[in-house]
């Protein structure tokens, strides 16, 4: 009678096929990862990351670079440093409004231009005119204080005037609102240089008239909310959409 053959003892161990599975799940938990990072990154952030893979060294911002020994020469991103810049500024103001109770005529937003710092016309203009009362100059003096600060000191100011949809009432002076809007926005601008010093290269100004409401002009009060003028502290990134 023929021997029977040993009979093989299995490998010991996990199967083979569980290295290739947990391989599937690793790259499916990148996957997710991945997917979340991109659907809450700020969009300034994450135009930076694509630049420095677009050329360049191709170190992201803030990262620095590995010496040999170990040590990293990179310092804070700038345009981390420039958003917490821009929420401190906002915080003091809107302090400053609340303190004044001018909470509903001083206003800030960010936005994605930058920091945006709302005067409703009424406190600084009487009705159809550009002439800054000289009451509330004391308000435009605390803006300016604000400006000069080391941290802003280089960034460029847009001041836009904005009316509503009513004709232009008084003497005359204006026609229209394109002339009152415009008016006003260089009022701001002549008393920011002329008498506060402001840097004349850092700053511009434009009226739209009625035709860049925030709200819409069908009733008095709305209407209150569109004759405005804002000063922008334009970001880094859409300074460079201004002419030089």
């Amino acid at each position: 009678m023929a021997r029977k053959k040993k009979e093989q003892e299995a490998p010991g161990g996990a199967p083979e096929w569980m290295t290739t599975y947990s391989d599937l799940v690793t790259l499916l938990l990148c996957f997710f990862v991945l997917l979340f990072a991109m659907s809450a990154v700020d969009a300034q952030k994450f135009k930076s990351v694509m630049q420095s893979f677009q050329g360049g060294t191709g170190v992201m911002p803030g990262t620095g670079t590995i010496e040999e020994n170990g040590t990293s020469t990179g310092g804070e991103d700038p345009l981390v440093t420039e958003e917490i810049n821009l929420s401190e500024l906002k915080s003091s103001i809107d302090e400053y409004s609340e303190g004044e109770g001018l909470s509903d005529k001083l206003l800030t937003q960010i936005d994605e231009r930058g920091l945006i710092i709302r005067m409703v016309d009424t406190v600084f203009f009487e009705s159809g005119s550009a002439d800054i009362k000289p009451e509330t100059a004391s308000l435009l003096d605390y803006v300016t204080d604000i400006l000069i600060r080391e941290e802003f000191a280089d960034k460029h100011i847009k001041i836009e005037g904005h009316t509503d949809s009513d004709p232009v009432s008084g003497n005359g002076k204006y026609p229209t609102n394109w002339e009152l809007s415009a008016a006003r926005a260089t009022s701001v601008l002549r008393y920011l240089v002329e008498q506060k010093g402001i840097d004349g290269t850092r700053v511009s100004s434009a009226g739209y008239g009625y035709f860049r409401p925030i709200a819409p002009n069908d009733t008095p009060e709305n209407k209150s909310k569109n004759r405005r003028v804002d000063l922008v502290i334009l970001r880094t990134s859409e300074e460079d959409l201004e002419p030089n």
